[in-house]
Order: structure tokens, then sequence, then C-alpha cells
């Protein structure tokens, strides 16, 4: 996996490609996460993750709800595609000034097995500070979810 000066060189020069989880709960719910970290820092937005390289897209869909939700053996099959998106952030991971942000995403709409998890729900706390249900409309109306993830229930 890359990190630090590696990482940092992909971003500034190649799109990322990543998953984003649109989860919903029994309820037709969403699940959000407010992000840490840049980009996007901040704000509510739907959990998700980078495709690693030589990762098939099963096995980056299957890592990705393990890590974010903490639900092993998801099966990309088991979630609809929403199509693919792409999102530019004026800043990037390591807040250094000049160098924007590029995801080429693959949305999957996928119902959490059993409903909403016990608690708070399992995710990276690395990542997310706080996690929330909210119902489309809800999410549609409130400043504090990302422009990104409103477009995903347009």
């Amino acid at each position: 996996m890359l990190v630090g000066k590696d990482f940092f060189f992909v971003v500034r020069h190649a799109p990322l490609v990543s998953i984003d989880l649109l989860v919903t709960d029994a309820h037709g719910r969403v699940l959000l996460g407010r992000r840490r970290n840049r980009p996007a820092q901040g704000v509510w937005f739907v959990p998700g993750g980078r495709i690693r390289k030589d990762e098939g897209l099963d096995a980056a869909f299957r890592r990705i709800v393990a890590d974010e939700l903490g639900v092993a053996g998801a099966r990309r099959g088991d979630a609809v595609p929403r199509g693919v998106f792409e999102h530019h952030y004026a800043d990037n991971f390591a807040g250094e000034p000049g160098v924007t942000t590029h995801y080429v995403v693959l949305a999957y709409a996928w119902t959490l097995p059993g409903g909403e998890p016990d608690g708070k729900p399992p995710g990276q706390p690395d990542q997310h500070s706080a996690y929330c249900w909210m119902a489309p409309a809800e999410l549609l109306a409130r400043d504090d979810v990302h422009e990104y993830t409103k477009a995903y229930f347009r």
C-alpha cells in the first residue's frame, strides 16, 4: 500500500479510483460518516475507499465493506451499481497547497443485512469522528452533507 511521498506523488499526478457505499438500513435511511481527514474534512459523507493496485473489484468491495462497516463477506453482486462519478477537490490529504485530488468513483447501493447495527455503526475511527443514519430527503436538505454525497440521491 502506498504511503507518504509515494502516495502524494500519485495524488499529484493521477486520479484515484474508489468505491463509495450507498448503505441503507431496513428503514431506507442512509449511513453517513463525518470525515476527519482531507479532502471533505468535517462534513458528512458516505463510507467508501480507494481500490488498491492489482485488487479486483470484488475483492475491493469486500475489503471496503469490512473496513468501513465491520461486515465480513459482502458480495459486490448483492449491491446495485449506481454509476460512475468524478469528485474533484481543491485540496489533498497532506494539506499541501496547489495540489488537487481527483477521484473516479464507482457508486454501489447496498442494504445492510439485518438492518442497523447495534449501537454506533462499526467503522474506521481514524476516518470518521461520528456516524449517523439520515433519510435521503434529510441529507439533501442539510448544509453539512457534502455535495458529492447529495449527488447520489438526486
